[in-house]
């Protein structure tokens, strides 16, 4: 039957979309995704905003609960579940971030390891694997509809509105929902949509994740329900083109030759938790500070310190009272790679943000916004000259930072960042258990024992490694 529409094509490809289509290229990419995920979730645990929203969540009870990652003793209804996971992963703006700019991981695997714990029947490891792909190709999709959407975004936080989309998506499919009630999933999710972007910067930015998580999940069971919206939601300009001026959808492939945006688009993994511009700037700084130690100049020897870097608002904060505004802020992250030649989870810290030296390193910054330097994460450039009081002048450039999709981190790399981040949590055993899971997940039959594992405790005597050894 032909396909009449952009909407339809959607319910379609998510219904019919399965594990055969999945490629070599995509599972690696995926599973170093839903890794690097589930480690800046576990770091996320330990922040001031989660112990807030785990707060607020902690108010409602079911009889169906999930668990919260890094808590053996709370479990909550699924949606809150995937709300307070989510909002721990982005709570420190240390997840994965794609192009078009949006973070994508963040959005679905809460929701998905929150409903998979939910189910009678509980998901394999290759059911769960294809649900994350479906709900990462969704927003992918969405976000190419738009030319405006490859920039840094100015007006809305890009995950508050394909993020919700995805995770209906990828509920809807681990849910096995036909055809039409995915269709009704994504009119659901539309209506959940959006966040300003004048929250960026504060404690509720990562908020956004969390409600993009929990309420993808919440359009899913609603569909389920037999709940019905426009079904032209992606197709018509009030509907999901409310949100780009620019707006102009075409229908997916059909599935006998469908090839996965992940195929071709890589995502990039930060080494620090700050906003991605921050990277380009951290690298060129440190390359500077290299240059200044090889000639023994004292830091109270610099006179001034320019900046070139894109035009964007919401990332250019001159002196951040927060570690929410300090991870956007192109000058602290230049001056704390200047002072430490890094930037680290540390560099965040109170104690760290208050010294004197950073400060008065602050004081002495100007940014420049140059014609050439777009602001698009695929092409811009960060540059910082440092001028001494002698007239002596050393500037550096970054064009790309490492971790970014055409510069990835190893595997390596990647192994470490997941590590440093989980352990802060769990204990080691638990932290090698999820990296093995991980890395069988299309062999395991019960996708829960990610959970299992994201619950110990070094007091658990539970051995979580029964089960994927049986898997």
């Amino acid at each position: 039957m032909l396909r009449k529409g952009v909407t339809e094509s959607f319910g379609a490809a998510i219904s019919s979309l399965n594990a055969a289509h999945l490629t070599e290229t995509v599972v690696r990419r995926s599973k170093r995704m839903i890794l690097d995920t589930l480690g800046v979730g576990l770091l996320g645990t330990t922040s001031g905003v989660f112990g807030k929203v785990l707060q607020y969540s902690k108010m409602y009870n079911a009889s169906n609960t999930s668990t919260v990652w890094g808590k053996p003793d709370i479990s909550l209804p699924p949606q809150y579940a995937a709300f307070v996971n989510g909002v721990a992963v982005h709570s420190m703006d240390f997840d994965d971030t794609w192009h078009p700019a949006t973070h994508p991981s963040g959005a679905v695997l809460p929701a998905l390891l929150a409903l998979a714990e939910s189910m009678h029947t509980r998901p394999s490891g290759l059911e769960l694997l294809l649900a994350f792909n479906v709900g990462i190709e969704v927003q992918g999709r969405l976000m190419r509809f738009s030319k405006e959407a490859h920039n840094i975004p100015k007006r809305f936080h890009p995950p508050a509105v394909v993020g919700v989309m995805g995770s209906a998506a990828a509920t809807a499919k681990l849910l096995g929902l036909e055809r039409t009630q995915c269709r009704e999933a994504l009119a659901i999710a539309a209506s959940y949509a959006g966040a300003p972007l004048a929250n960026a910067a504060t404690q509720t930015k990562p908020l956004h994740i969390g409600n993009a998580t929990r309420r993808g999940l919440e359009a899913s069971y609603l569909a389920l329900l037999g709940l019905e919206g426009n079904k032209q939601v992606l197709d018509i300009e009030s509907g999901f083109g409310a949100f780009y001026t620019d707006y102009s959808p075409d229908p997916l492939p059909p599935t006998s030759s469908y090839r996965w945006v992940l195929e071709d688009q890589d995502v990039a993994f930060k080494r620090f938790p700050a906003h991605l511009g921050m990277h380009w700037m951290a690298d060129a700084a440190a390359a500077v500070r290299g240059r200044l130690l090889t000639r023994n100049v004292d830091f109270q020897q610099i006179e001034k310190i320019v900046l070139r870097v894109p035009n964007s608002r919401y990332i250019n904060c001159p002196f951040p009272a927060s570690e929410h505004e300090a991870r956007h802020s192109f000058q602290f992250n230049a001056c704390s790679a200047l002072l430490d030649g890094r930037v680290s989870v540390e560099s965040f810290s109170r104690c760290e943000r208050d010294r004197a030296e950073l400060k008065d390193l602050l004081a002495k910054v100007q940014v420049e916004s140059p014609a050439d330097n777009q602001p698009n994460f695929d092409t811009m450039y960060c540059d910082i000259s440092v001028e001494l009081q002698n007239g002596q002048s050393f500037t550096e450039r970054c064009n790309r930072f490492y971790g970014h999709w055409k510069k990835p981190l190893s595997q390596e790399d990647l192994l470490k960042k997941f590590k440093a981040n989980a352990t802060t949590v769990l204990p080691l055993e638990s932290v090698e258990g999820i990296i093995e899971a991980v890395d069988n997940l299309e062999n395991i039959r019960d996708c829960s024992v990610l959970s299992t594992f994201l619950q110990i405790s070094s007091s658990n005597t539970n051995d979580p490694f029964y089960s994927l050894r049986k898997s």
